[in-house]
């Protein structure tokens, strides 16, 4: 039984494999040997530097995040850790009501780890400065602003790094993924 965010992520992943068909560009990627990925679109590896395109990759196994968990003392949201865990796959730009956004992926296992590392320093940050816990899901095009989980409510809020949480964007992040469409970079 698929859940509600994996549906929610399988319907994006769907959406932007329907947009990089007329908008190639947000589906290519530069090669790097130095930094594989099972979302390089190609059996025959090019040459460094060259474009080429790229596709989300349905993972194998979910990560459980026991690591991130027991390091912090901390359960995280289950979907947050279904919606890193679900694919491989670089960033991608999307258009939300609220403005455009680059959903964060893990594009291989070590990208994974420094994703894993980055959410740690976050949510000691969040616990030294006495806010609530986020995990931040999204980049804006506003220095210094990140759409974020609440880890307590699972709602989807826009914060300034280092600051409060501003104001919620979506009750969940199903919700959120269900209300954003792929979008160019421009």
């Amino acid at each position: 039984m698929t859940s509600r965010i994996n549906q929610s992520l399988d319907d994006f992943m769907g959406r932007f494999a329907a947009f990089v068909k007329d908008h190639a560009e947000a589906g290519a990627i530069e090669y790097d040997a130095d930094w594989p990925s099972p979302c390089y679109a190609t059996d025959v590896p090019p040459e460094t530097g060259k474009l080429i395109p790229w596709k989300p990759e349905l993972r194998e196994q979910a990560s459980e995040f026991k690591d991130l968990s027991e390091a912090l003392e901390l359960t995280l949201h289950p979907d947050v850790a279904q919606f890193y865990s679900r694919y491989w796959s670089d960033n991608i730009v999307a258009q939300h009501p609220s403005g455009k956004l680059q959903i964060l992926q893990a594009w291989n296992e070590e990208d994974f780890e420094r994703l894993q590392q980055n959410i740690v320093g976050h949510i000691l940050m969040k616990r030294r400065l006495r806010q609530p816990e986020t995990i931040f899901i999204a980049l804006t095009d506003e220095d210094d602003f990140v759409l974020s989980v609440d880890n307590q409510t699972g709602a989807v809020m826009l914060e300034q790094v280092g600051l409060q949480p501003k104001e919620q964007i979506s009750p969940d992040l199903a919700t959120f993924l269900d209300e954003i469409e792929p979008s160019t970079t421009d």
